[in-house]
């Protein structure tokens, strides 16, 4: 969705590993967890897509000082994440932006949020650094998501996806620019971080749609964007009826030792 230079296109599966690599994997419990699609039929990221035109509604923040203000180009019938962050992500047509937003509700004649963030797809340009969005890491949703239209119809994802982990560091790293961290450990990863699926492992009896997002996870990696409650390895993915759930069910077998980090850039601390 970003133009070719941005960091999500960018192959990194002949980059160096980081030095950390095994003191960030022990903290996230690599070692005792598994990858987890954080989607299906049911379930997942729903988002929509607007012609050029659509009507604008008010929106009102939260955090209004990080977000940039309404109206907004959301329609009446607004998909919305059903679990608790509420999510909502709309792609705008004509102007080629993308408008999401978090702990979303409808509030008259249109939407009350916690945070909301737009993102020009044109010029790839991220916030501002310090800036969160709709994800705890400044970054966007729809980019890092695993899509139906890509993974099955495809045959191909060429960028980076996203995941999920548990407790993260009060820091970030480029593309990040936000982090709502806690942890005080020196391996705690900060958001922002990316891995990759190491090079030796065998994905021999993967097929369909698990294949394909392996070998994007294989040559892209995939960016941590947001933070949970416990301890998570949850890849990010459209919600979408048409997912064949024999294939989602193979990436739960792939165990999160199988990922590496990739070279970190400079660490910001938290702001």
């Amino acid at each position: 969705m970003f133009p070719a230079g941005s960091l999500w296109n960018a192959d990194v599966s002949g980059l160096s590993a980081d030095p950390h690599s095994a003191d960030y994997l022990a903290f996230m419990r690599a070692g005792s967890l598994r990858l987890h699609p954080d989607f299906g039929g049911e379930y997942g990221q729903p988002f929509a897509v607007v012609p050029a035109g659509q009507p604008r509604v008010p929106m009102s923040f939260r955090y209004a000082t990080q977000s940039e203000p309404g109206p907004y180009p959301f329609p009446r019938n607004l998909p919305i994440q059903t679990d608790v962050d509420r999510h909502a992500t709309v792609l705008a047509q004509g102007e080629c932006k993308l408008y999401e937003t978090y702990l979303t509700w409808a509030a008259g004649g249109g939407f009350s949020a916690d945070s909301g963030a737009v993102f020009d797809l044109m010029t790839g340009a991220p916030r501002p650094d310090g800036w969160t969005s709709a994800t705890a890491s400044g970054l966007p949703i729809l980019p890092g998501l695993a899509r139906y239209d890509e993974a099955v119809e495809q045959g191909e994802i060429r960028h980076a996806l996203a995941f999920i982990a548990g407790a993260t560091a009060h820091a970030w790293v480029a593309p990040a620019t936000h982090s709502a961290g806690t942890s005080e450990s020196a391996w705690a990863p900060p958001m922002g971080l990316r891995v990759r699926l190491r090079a030796d492992f065998d994905l021999t009896g993967f097929h369909g749609a698990s294949l394909v997002v392996l070998r994007a996870l294989r040559e892209y990696g995939m960016f941590l964007t947001d933070t949970a409650g416990g301890q998570f390895w949850s890849l990010a993915g459209a919600a979408d009826s048409r997912w064949p759930v024999q294939d989602l069910e193979q990436l739960k077998t792939v165990p999160a030792s199988a990922f590496e980090v990739v070279q970190l850039g400079a660490v910001h601390p938290g702001l």
